[in-house]
């Protein structure tokens, strides 16, 4: 029997004109509400037993892994900005669930201090840590290249890779052979867009963080690897500043026709922290619709 025309697997007709104030957005604001995988992702225990730690684990791409990493038999911690509370709150009763320990961890991973702690403390929590995924993400809209906001690029940079550095710097030390880190990182990193220009550029260093620390990272055993998503539906495109007409239009672009939804990445970290990625390290793994990187 064939398996589901992934051009109709989830809804392809665009959608409704929103925006939200700011980022973070909120994902019971959004219309139509993501979907995360409540409802259909199945586990299979291939991760049975194993401690793991995401950033930006709240709500869209992360929400959908801590699902499934939960349903996969991993105990979960999540960090998000203290504002993210409610989508937190959703997330871990979700992974509980699921019969597996959560944790929330509410600070921004642009300081220092928190996004070092967050790691130690999902240690201790936890027992220990197998997986870090390194998800925690910030965008806007650029203008034109001359209207590029000083305070808005800062906290592109500031969350996409200074936090991620300071939260892997910490954990890295004490991973153990068979250990897993995950960063998402972006089509943007390959394509990208004048209007995210900033955002690209956090993206791109996020490969060449992924393969430098993939060479170093082997021979102690643990792998480094990225997810590549392409335009997904996360409470962060309607918090962008896009207009009506490209919020309207998200994802239609791709060569499947539609915007993908945070459940279709959840395979994708599940397998690159599983057993069966044990030969993978140093890669980037497109989910992107058909798009090229």
């Amino acid at each position: 029997m064939p398996t589901e025309d992934p051009r109709y697997a989830h809804p392809n007709e665009g959608f409704p004109a929103q925006q939200q104030e700011e980022q973070p957005g909120q994902t019971d604001q959004m219309r139509p509400t993501p979907d995360h995988g409540e409802d259909t992702y199945e586990g299979h225990g291939r991760l049975a037993g194993r401690r793991a730690l995401i950033t930006g684990g709240d709500s869209g791409i992360g929400r959908a892994v801590a699902i499934a990493f939960a349903r996969e038999g991993a105990d979960v911690a999540i960090v998000h900005l203290p504002e993210e509370q409610k989508d937190a709150d959703d997330t871990l009763r979700l992974v509980r669930e699921a019969g597996r320990t959560g944790l929330s961890l509410a600070g921004d991973v642009r300081h220092e201090e928190f996004a070092t702690e967050c790691v130690l403390e999902a240690r201790r929590a936890l027992g220990d840590l197998d997986i870090l995924v390194l998800n925690a993400a910030y965008q806007h809209d650029v203008p034109g290249f001359a209207h590029l906001d000083t305070e808005a690029m800062r906290r592109v940079f500031d969350t996409n890779l200074v936090g991620m550095l300071f939260s892997a710097r910490a954990a890295f030390p004490n991973l153990q052979p068979g250990s897993s880190i995950i960063v998402t990182a972006s089509i943007q990193s390959f394509e990208p867009s004048s209007g995210l220009i900033d955002y690209a550029m956090t993206k791109a260093a996020q490969v060449a963080f992924v393969r430098a620390l993939a060479e170093e990272a082997g021979p102690r055993g643990v792998r480094v690897n990225a997810v590549a998503p392409g335009p997904i539906w996360t409470p962060l495109i309607p918090a962008t500043g896009w207009d009506d007409d490209k919020v309207r239009n998200f994802g239609a672009d791709t060569p499947l026709g539609r915007a993908g939804q945070p459940a279709e990445l959840a395979g994708a970290y599940v397998y690159l922290a599983s057993g069966e990625a044990s030969y993978v390290s140093g890669a980037i793994l497109p989910v992107t619709g058909g798009k090229p990187l």
